[in-house]
């Protein structure tokens, strides 16, 4: 007789190890077998290959840079959103776990009354009530793996959220460099065309000049001090946006001289580069949890199994709570189960294979989106380091042809205005070049971003080894 219970709990064993729904597996995307734009330096190569630098940003060698990235770490509100959105995901995990264990619950009472007819009557009881859920069919957990999977996701939109502030702060810092330089070219400008126009108008006064000339010079001046206060307006429209950024800790920020150098490109670039990024992770997650879902709906169609047990004390008398006679308890197993819905349960599970056709979607969208940044940005990188090339060129040409427009103009063989014109494209050439070397900057910083940092130098026995399925 004692081996009747053990042998008819083997079948509700067997059935609480059951799971409802379908299996997970990582969706399948469909990509280039290579980034185009990398050239002859793409390989395959398998993600342990890899090291990904925690402060990739050090590469530019901006020591200012480090130190307002260990700020913004720390002081951006931002963050402290994505954070505490993981905090709440974790927690969630916690309570779709507790649902495992058995609730129990305590209750005490104690009243005094009167019926009609009757005398005052005195009642109090003390009692303890447990129940748990068999998981026969898996609902629990189902309910664990989507929270689990969510949390995870929520973790990986906290990385996403630091690498793309990091990589936010580190371009507006470039940016503001890049007015301090302009602005330092357009006064040096300013105090030549301030000489320029005296000139003019010594020679005006000699007789070698008209009013012409001297309103021509006048006209170039007052555009370059135009330029100056707009230069100055996107200093400090860039000043505070890096304040807000750092969470309002800082408002001064030193004023550059130079930009720092553009990073070489990576030699190599696998194409398991993707599997780095933090929002990849997120969108891969989330779909997992969608699967799960469609599992967490399906177990609505068999019976939920509780086991319960009730036992306390009560009594008309405080003193006689906890006598024999007062003593109450029930166990016993209950089954419920939904007989009709109207088609509830059916419109759920295809609400929840919707849910995760939209997850599979949205991850193969946002793999496809990543190729193609670091696609453009590879592309930018490599142009943008040829343009810089043929407008230092320029500038070059530009600087010797308003060198001799100024010393003709002094002989008296050329009027102002090829001077002006002269000066007028140098300016030009050098506000395009500190430009395109901002381009340069920031798409350094995006394909680093892009890429979660980069690549280290690879461990030669791992280089062309099959690669880990990636999707």
């Amino acid at each position: 007789m004692r081996l009747r219970p053990i042998i008819l709990s083997i079948p509700l064993l067997w059935l609480s190890a059951c799971t409802i729904g379908p299996e997970y597996s990582r969706p399948d995307v469909v990509l280039p077998d290579r980034f185009t734009e990398a050239g002859g330096t793409w390989q395959t190569a398998q993600p342990d290959a890899y090291t990904v630098p925690e402060h990739w940003w050090r590469v530019f060698d901006d020591a200012e840079l480090d130190r307002l990235e260990a700020r913004v770490a720390i002081d951006n509100q931002s963050l402290r959103v994505a954070e505490a959105r993981y905090r709440a995901a974790r927690a969630a995990v916690d309570s779709a776990r507790a649902a495992r264990l058995p609730e129990v619950t305590g209750t005490a009472s104690a009243s005094r009354g009167r019926a009609p007819g009757e005398s005052v009557n005195n009642h109090g009881s003390l009692s303890a009530s447990a129940s748990w859920e068999v998981d026969l069919w898996g609902r629990v957990r189902r309910t664990i793996e989507t929270a689990q999977a969510r949390a995870e996701s929520s973790a990986d939109d906290l990385a996403s959220a630091r690498l793309s502030i990091q990589a936010l702060l580190a371009q507006t810092w470039f940016q503001l460099r890049a007015t301090d330089l302009q602005h330092q070219l357009l006064q040096r400008t300013l105090d030549a065309d301030t000489r320029f126009l005296q000139l003019t108008r010594d020679r005006h006064s000699a007789g070698v000049a008209s009013g012409l000339d001297i309103a021509q010079a006048d006209t170039q001046l007052g555009n370059v001090r135009a330029q100056l206060s707009e230069i100055e307006l996107q200093r400090a429209q860039l000043s505070h946006a890096l304040t807000v950024l750092l969470g309002g800790k800082e408002t001064q920020f030193a004023t550059a001289t130079a930009l720092p150098p553009v990073p070489a490109l990576p030699e190599l670039l696998p194409s398991t580069v993707l599997q780095r990024r933090p929002d990849i992770a997120s969108a891969e997650r989330l779909a997992a949890a969608a699967n799960a879902q469609i599992g967490l709906a399906r177990t609505a169609y068999f019976p939920v199994l509780d086991l319960g047990a009730n036992g306390g004390f009560g009594a008309s008398v405080l003193n006689q709570l906890f006598s024999a006679s007062g003593r109450f308890w029930s166990l016993g197993p209950g089954l419920a189960m939904a007989l009709f819905d109207g088609g509830a349960r059916h419109a759920a599970v295809e609400q929840a294979r919707a849910g995760y056709d939209q997850a599979v979607a949205t991850y193969r969208q946002t793999v496809l989106t990543a190729f193609q940044e670091i696609e453009d940005n590879l592309a930018a990188a490599r142009l943008l380091q040829q343009e810089a090339g043929e407008q230092t060129l320029t500038l070059a040409a530009a600087r010797r042809a308003r060198a001799y427009a100024e010393d003709q103009y002094r002989t008296g063989t050329i009027s102002s205005l090829n001077v002006i014109s002269t000066q007028t494209a140098e300016l030009a050439a050098e506000i395009n070049l500190t430009s395109i070397q901002i381009r340069q900057l920031t798409a350094s910083v995006v394909l680093l971003k892009n890429t979660g940092g980069l690549p280290a130098t690879p461990d030669p026995a791992l280089v062309n080894a099959s690669p880990r399925q990636s999707g």
